[in-house]
């Protein structure tokens, strides 16, 4: 089945969506509940599993069995209650919404209890049954009566609370006889007391009303004794350690991993929460100190005191086990023994406070103690700690470790101990990504005696902590590098940093000119530097674009600003004398391309391309594969994009590189896009936006802008757009106005607003030297002149598309070429350019691009009166678009459909989503001709339950019986779900 997600989501104190509704709203794919109805982020993405063909919670199977069965029950007229019951943090709010979503059929009343309002009468009764006051007039006269004067909307004495209750019953069985109705009360614990006694009544008396009451608190109060309810327990540590490895963002060390598991006990709240407030700096894959910990300060005294009153052996116990993250008991037994401390005794008392666990695993009984117990430790007691640690460790499995305590220990500048940790940065890199490897080697700078030393440890520091995205740290490195003894390759490579942070940080047109100087400057000291500096160099200036060439607003007025000066001045410098690699070659043909002509760089490029992976470290790609992906796109190369997107993405993740990841996750986005994957791509698109809110950094959101512009959502385009604009100009990133130039003219060509579509793909056309997009932006621009009638104009523009689409000769080139002449063409020649564009277009991984071939086809088909004809194509190509979600070129299918006379219902792809889990399910089964007997036994269901779903898929998707079944659901569902 397709890992379909649901987000586990904070709550505000009320619950904005409190109130009735027809229907669930649609889901955001970035929250849990519906659209509009929630201000406050999702804390995390859980997996999907699949229990009877439904979506469920990761670890929550049985539960989402239980809330699918009392659905399933008031779907069929019966009426149940139930109490989830869990500690906070532990999912009892996602199991709501999980029964919100998969009541999209049903009328929902939600709402939530309030802590300051526990003291009003009927508060969080009034604010569940507000919305429905309307009938009250179809109440009796007393129970109206007694409900307006609990509500305050007439004046009278305190109502009686039996007739309060009735009124309560009598108004959830009216609404429940237009729809079966759920009603959702989260934070049951904070009810007033007179609405849990009101709920509680009318709960108990429920029968056949097809009424579904679910309240979620953490106790269960005296008002709720007696109702039927569900434990929430903790998850198992198979599900926590995946629910904390999706919450990771970064690489760490299993065994850190695993007593995270341990000392969160599986609380999916406390498995989420913490690692979203580490750094990856912080976290540095185990190698973290409990005093970066984000501990809220009330905690933080209270846990503090406690431990301040333990014997001193023990607090002293407490640091060592605090700042060895692995929980090994032997470990810690040995340590305690260097300190002359026996652990069993020493943990004894600790273990009686209820802050500690020395079993088979050494564990906290929270993170937070083990964050207080170091914290609240002395700067000696903490360097005793890690001493005592470092010569207990094993030296063969863990020599990273042992360096990282032993420099932990040093009270003063260590030479040892910074080799050591000099020596360990690989071992640590491997473990926990760039970041541990830059704690090392940050710590190793601090700790070296020598100058000249300590500024090249300084300046390795510097270098990992740029790829790790934690640039905050970066300027006092480079500092210290600067601080040492003249040299002239060290003051080189510090040049040369200073300019990968400006460009990392503020991507623009102050970079261009800073890497150039350092590029030259390494000429004659080390050219394999130097060529590397110069491919720095013209990735900037292509970011720079148009706002980075001599004479542009704000740009520089001397040379090296502009992608053609870089280029000229990376033609100009030395060879190296050694073989070319992939990197020498893409520098190459980038420079010939931008020098020379498309035709110079093309062979170049593709030796490049077909380079990577084989004569270059995994560490040197990962900063190359970037201007790697552009040379694809440049090459028409979609195969090559498909794995180099791929594998920036995997290695960037492999190596924690934060600072990488979101150009990686942007790059691999938009191959998403032009393939028609649209829910992957706005997959990579969050995580990019999470990536580069965990750093320094800065990224326009340009995956966003795409998204919305493929989709044809005009307002997310105008709004992505207007944030672009206004992040990029005033750094000189001229690439982002470009991005929003050619994203505006896909939307409006899908939208069918071809004039605007045609002023848009105009101006972006006009700076070829941001390679790629202007490229795609001609292919725009011919189909909104074509479509304006300006075929002379159209006809320019594609001799200039087809100097590359012909040189590179891919079926994705010949493709949109041939779909581009047959716009321009006529009769038999347009036909045959069209078919051919199919043909090519089919083999490709551009299945957007191939669908928009189908409707242009069907569209000049129409056109030609040969109606038979454009039906196929329009249809074929409007099921595409709408499976994918492109909702914009689908409705011109669906229009050009309705000319040709066919009947066509307006079908989105949201409208196919409106399909629930077990609603696909159901369908697949039926399409694959399963009878609902078979089916019901299957999915543990009635076939009278079968028979009303499918009647409800029927409606959704506008068809009349299972014979049109296969045809009507998308393709891709129907190879995803098991058989």
């Amino acid at each position: 089945m397709s890992d379909t997600s649901i987000h586990l989501s904070r709550r505000p104190a009320r619950h904005p969506s409190a109130g009735w509704a027809d229907r669930a709203a649609p889901v955001d794919p970035d929250r849990s509940v519906p659209i509009g109805t929630q201000a406050w982020p999702a804390f995390a993405l859980t997996g999907a599993e699949s229990d009877r063909g439904s979506t469920t919670l990761r670890g929550r199977r049985s539960e989402c069995a239980v809330l699918g069965g009392l659905l399933d029950g008031v779907r069929g007229g019966r009426s149940a209650v139930l109490v989830l019951r869990g500690e906070a943090g532990v999912g009892k709010s996602a199991l709501l919404d999980y029964a919100v979503a998969s009541a999209a059929d049903l009328r929902v009343v939600r709402t939530a209890g309030v802590e300051p309002e526990m003291g009003l009468a009927f508060a969080g009764l009034h604010q569940l049954c507000g919305p429905a006051l309307d009938r009250l007039g179809q109440l009796p006269g007393p129970q109206r009566a007694a409900l307006e004067t609990a509500f305050g909307l007439q004046a009278g004495p305190a109502p009686d609370r039996f007739l309060v209750g009735l009124a309560v019953l009598s108004l959830l069985s009216a609404a429940a006889g237009e729809r079966p109705l759920v009603c959702v009360v989260d934070d049951a614990q904070w009810l007033d007391q007179a609405s849990a006694q009101v709920l509680a009544f009318a709960a108990r008396r429920l029968a056949t009303e097809s009424v579904l009451l679910l309240l979620a608190a953490r106790e269960r109060g005296a008002d709720l004794r007696g109702l039927p309810e569900l434990v929430v327990g903790d998850l198992g540590a198979v599900d926590a350690r995946e629910l904390l490895d999706s919450a990771l963002r970064w690489p760490a060390d299993d065994r850190v991993r695993d007593q995270i598991v341990a000392e969160t006990r599986g609380n999916p709240l406390a498995l989420v929460e913490l690692p979203r407030g580490l750094s990856p700096a912080g976290l540095a894959g185990g190698f973290r100190l409990p005093a970066v910990l984000p501990v809220p300060d009330r905690i933080e005294r209270e846990f503090g005191r406690r431990v301040a009153g333990l014997p001193a052996p023990t607090r002293l116990l407490l640091v060592v086990a605090a700042a060895e993250p692995t929980g090994d008991p032997a470990l810690l037994r040995r340590a305690a023994g260097r300190l002359g401390i026996c652990a069993l005794a020493a943990a004894t008392p600790a273990a009686e406070a209820g802050l500690f666990e020395f079993g088979a695993r050494v564990r906290f009984r929270h993170p937070l103690v083990r964050a207080a117990a170091y914290q609240s430790a002395s700067a000696a007691d903490r360097q005793l700690a890690h001493r005592a640690l470092a010569e207990a460790a094993d030296p063969q499995p863990d020599p990273d470790r042992r360096a990282w305590h032993r420099a932990q220990g040093a009270p003063g500048l260590d030479e040892d101990a910074a080799a050591g940790l000099e020596r360990s940065a690989g071992l640590a890199q491997a473990r926990g990504g760039l970041a541990a490897a830059a704690a090392f080697l940050e710590r190793a700078a601090a700790l070296t005696p020598d100058p000249a030393q300590r500024a090249e440890r300084a300046l390795l520091a510097a270098q990992a902590k740029i790829g790790a995205g934690a640039l905050d740290a970066v300027p006092k490195l480079l500092g210290v590098a600067a601080a040492g003894p003249p040299d002239e390759f060290r003051d080189a490579r510090v040049d040369l940093l200073h300019a990968r942070l400006v460009f990392v940080s503020q991507p623009g047109r102050d970079a261009p000119p800073l890497l150039l100087k350092a590029a030259r400057r390494l000429e004659p000291i080390d050219i394999d530097l130097a060529r590397a500096a110069y491919l720095d160099t013209m990735n900037a200036a292509m970011f720079a674009g148009r706002l980075g060439a001599p004479g542009a607003p704000g740009a520089p007025g001397a040379p090296g600003g502009g992608t053609l000066e870089v280029a000229r001045a990376a033609r100009a410098a030395p060879r190296p004398s050694r073989p070319l690699r992939a990197p020498d070659l893409l520098l190459d043909g980038l420079a010939a391309r931008c020098t020379e002509g498309y035709a110079a760089g093309l062979p170049i490029l593709r030796r490049a391309l077909s380079a990577f992976g084989r004569d270059v470290s995994a560490t040197d790609e990962l900063g190359w594969l970037w201007p790697a992906c552009v040379a694809a796109i440049q090459l028409w190369d979609d195969g090559q994009w498909d794995a180099l997107s791929r594998r920036h993405v995997s290695l960037a993740h492999d190596a924690g590189a934060l600072g990488e990841l979101p150009l990686a996750l942007n790059a691999r986005a938009y191959l998403e896009l032009f393939a028609g994957e649209l829910t992957a791509a706005a997959a990579l698109i969050s995580e990019a936006r999470a990536a580069t809110e965990a750093t320094p950094g800065s990224f326009a959101p340009y995956g966003a802008l795409g998204l919305a512009a493929w989709s044809g959502r005009e307002d997310e385009a105008a709004a992505a757009t207007e944030a672009t604009i206004a992040e990029v100009t005033p750094r000189g990133e001229g690439i982002g106005i470009t991005v929003t130039e050619w994203a505006n003219a896909v939307l409006y060509n899908g939208l069918g607003r071809y004039d605007e579509a045609l002023a848009a793909a105009e101006q972006a056309r006009q700076y070829p030297d941001e390679l790629g997009l202007a490229t795609w932006s001609l292919v725009e621009l011919i189909e909104a002149a074509a479509r304006t009638g300006q075929t002379e104009r159209a006809t320019g523009i594609l001799r200039r598309l087809a100097e590359s689409t012909s040189a590179a000769g891919t079926d994705w080139a010949l493709g949109i070429e041939m779909r581009s002449r047959a716009l321009l063409s006529g009769g038999e020649f347009a036909d045959r350019l069209y078919r051919e564009a199919i043909q090519r277009l089919s083999r490709t991984r551009v299945r957007a691009e191939l669908a928009r071939a189908h409707l242009l086809y069907g569209e000049w088909l129409r056109r030609q009166n040969r109606r038979v004809d454009a039906r196929k194509e329009l249809r074929c190509s409007y099921e595409m678009l709408t499976a994918m979600g492109i909702e914009g070129f689908a409705e011109r299918a669906r229009r050009e459909l309705l000319a040709t006379g066919e009947t066509v219902r307006k079908r989105t792809a949201e409208t196919v989503g409106e399909l629930t889990a077990q609603e696909t399910e159901i369908a697949r089964l039926a399409a694959d001709g399963h009878t609902n007997p078979e089916i019901g036994a299957k999915l543990f269901l009635s076939p009278r339950t079968v028979e009303w779903h499918l009647r409800k898929v029927f409606t959704k998707l506008a068809i009349r019986s299972r014979k049109e079944l296969r045809e009507a659901l998308p393709a891709r569902v129907q190879t995803t779900l098991p058989a």
